[in-house]
């Protein structure tokens, strides 16, 4: 039988100018506390950022069968979304307004599969080292259980402002 699925975003191009416009912290921050959002990756998965702190960033997903694989568990873009999403913000909260940045490597370790039915999935990303031009992270995702689900590595450009 075939399911639908209803939901709202907000603009991204004007999401991405108060991005621009604010350092990175505070405007992770404003993810956090839902002043700005819903965010349309967010929305379109089902995950948020619920932590921030400078170089530390922590996300939040309950993955549902609309984003399992044709094998009856999640996908793995799933748990790469939101394991670049983790690596991402912990980079952003190190940017002062006008860098922006973009993922120039993301290299994901699966460890177990994740299944919709047990509970929410967490990724932290943790900044590792931070230059002029580029940032890496590392991430980790656990599931309700606190087994470590997936793991990984981001690389990042860092982009001065226009």
């Amino acid at each position: 039988m075939e399911r639908t699925r209803t939901y709202g975003y907000v603009d991204p191009l004007e999401l991405a100018a108060v991005a621009r416009a604010t350092d990175g912290l505070t405007f992770t921050r404003q993810l956090v506390s839902g002043e700005q959002g819903p965010i349309p990756i967010f929305s379109t998965l089902g995950y948020q950022v619920t932590e921030i702190e400078e170089g530390r960033a922590m996300y939040v997903g309950n993955p549902a069968e609309y984003v399992y694989n044709p094998l009856g568990s999640v996908h793995g873009g799933y748990a790469a979304a939101i394991l670049d999403s983790a690596a991402s913000s912990a980079v952003q909260s190190t940017l002062p307004p006008g860098v922006g940045f973009s993922t120039i490597h993301l290299s994901v370790r699966y460890l177990r599969p994740i299944f919709g039915n047990q509970g929410e999935v967490r990724a932290v990303g943790t900044v590792k080292n931070r230059g002029r031009r580029t940032a890496l992270a590392e991430v980790e995702m656990r599931d309700a259980q606190d087994r470590l689900v997936a793991q990984g590595t981001g690389s990042f450009m860092l982009l001065p402002p226009d």
